[in-house]
């Protein structure tokens, strides 16, 4: 019998999206073949240090969400002559050797590029995208702008950053209302906010501003969500899955599809497939793969869209979508004939097989 693979599936992390990424991460190990992978569960706590992690446990319990305890602390050895390599940072000991990294990290200090671009100096095989595509996904400002430049449809937008706080006239004429006012570099709707009136804008940006120095306020776009996942072989070729469409985000206490409604209320259903027309069906993947190529992502993503009456918009992209029971990612892809662990071996295997950034290419090649 061949040697297992040796995957470390971290999780948690100092984003808001902690416990979020606790129950993704229970989801993967869950689902990960025994009979082929050896499970190295890592954690992250809130304070940003690693520990070792847990494989159960992680799910949300009534309405408790869970949290990475702090033990014995880690550390990642940085010699590429070890790579892999995961010490203890007190004793020296050898905690664990492992072939790729799983970083079911979700928001600031995982998804955008800052554990990537530690993975690709170790020179570390990962799951996801690389560092440009990962900072990029992460802020939507940069989303909309690589996604415009390739002519994609876009929602109206105004940028508030060094502390500004109020629009001008000409700037709430060219966005109407409603808005959603959101930190730019956020994830799972945590500090989301739906303004009804101008009045309510200051409050709205106060508290986008608690999460993000950098706020995005969004034109309301009417039309029904629709979520659709890509998936990147290991021969390069992308498939782009059905797409799912939610419904019953109008009937939730927040209005829109906020954290609560996402992870706690029981209000908001998904239809997989959508039931849509089939010209929109493949227009909607026919995006989904050109914005994936457009932020230059590797591996997987998730791309959001609204269905308006003139087409569909691009709302944002996630490059490491959520893994829990109830994402969308696993399950757009169950109802496209990807089963979840056959899912996650093709994440992995394409990890391995194609995970050499730039630099490292470069570097062998001198």
């Amino acid at each position: 019998m061949s040697e297992k693979i040796r995957v470390a599936v971290i999780y948690g992390g100092q984003s808001t999206e902690h416990s979020v990424s606790c129950v993704s991460a229970g989801a993967v190990m869950a689902h990960l073949d025994r009979d082929k992978y050896e499970v190295v569960p890592i954690g992250i706590t809130r304070e940003g240090a690693w520990t070792p992690g847990v494989r159960s446990g992680l799910e949300i319990t009534d309405g408790t969400l869970p949290e990475v305890a702090m033990g014995e602390e880690l550390t990642l050895s940085l010699n590429p002559a070890k790579r892999g390599q995961i010490h203890n940072l007190t004793t020296g000991a050898l905690h664990a050797e492992v072939d790729v990294i799983f970083p079911v990290l979700h928001g600031p200090f995982g998804e955008d590029g800052t554990i990537q671009g530690l993975l690709e100096l170790v020179g570390l095989p990962y799951v996801g995208p690389g560092v440009l595509a990962s900072a990029a996904g992460m802020d939507k400002e940069f989303t909309k702008k690589l996604a415009m430049a390739e002519g994609l449809p876009i929602t109206a937008e105004v940028i508030l950053r060094d502390g500004r706080r109020e629009l001008s006239e000409a700037e709430q004429h060219q966005l109407g209302l409603p808005v959603f006012v959101k930190p730019a570099r956020g994830g799972s709707s945590i500090g989301i906010s739906k303004v009804n009136s101008w009045e309510d804008l200051g409050a709205a940006v106060e508290l986008a501003y608690q999460h993000d120095n950098k706020v995005i306020v969004e034109a309301e776009i009417t039309g029904a969500e629709v979520e659709v996942g890509v998936l990147e072989y290991p021969d390069g070729s992308l498939q782009a899955s059905v797409p799912a469409k939610l419904n019953g985000i109008e009937d939730s206490a927040e209005g829109f599809y906020g954290f609560e409604t996402k992870y706690l209320d029981n209000v908001v259903s998904a239809e997989i497939p959508a039931q849509l027309e089939p010209a929109v069906i493949a227009q909607l993947q026919d995006l989904a793969i050109a914005s994936f190529k457009a932020c230059d992502c590797k591996g997987l993503a998730r791309v959001d869209f609204f269905v308006t009456d003139k087409g569909p918009v691009l709302n944002e992209i996630n490059t490491m979508p959520g893994f829990t029971p109830i994402s969308m990612f696993p399950q757009v892809f169950a109802k496209s004939g990807v089963p979840y662990g056959e899912l996650l071996d093709t994440m992995l295997s394409t990890a391995l097989l194609n995970r050499r950034g730039l630099s490292n290419e470069v570097a062998q090649n001198h």
